[in-house]
């Protein structure tokens, strides 16, 4: 298939709908609704176009920072204590 641009909707026989997420002229990345993010060779692909539009992506969540590891010199609070 030609002219494939960053955005479009397409169907995949075997993954089903996705967005392509980045197209070049040897490799074309598509994120998939049910399969993730796959990376094809873009001149063996077979896609079509879907149609409607695509379901609203979720923001990927950002890995909360280490909690600092305890140390025995920390001074510990101990209520009622001197």
């Amino acid at each position: 298939m030609e002219n494939l641009s960053t955005g479009q909707y397409i169907k995949h026989f075997q993954y089903g709908c996705g967005v392509i997420t980045e197209s070049k002229s040897d490799r074309t990345t598509i994120d998939f609704d049910a399969h993730g993010i796959k990376i094809f060779v873009t001149s063996l692909m077979v896609v079509e176009l879907a149609e409607g539009t695509p379901p609203k992506r979720r923001r990927a969540k950002r890995p909360k920072p280490p909690k600092p590891a305890p140390t025995l010199n920390a001074r510990v609070f101990v209520p009622g204590a001197k």
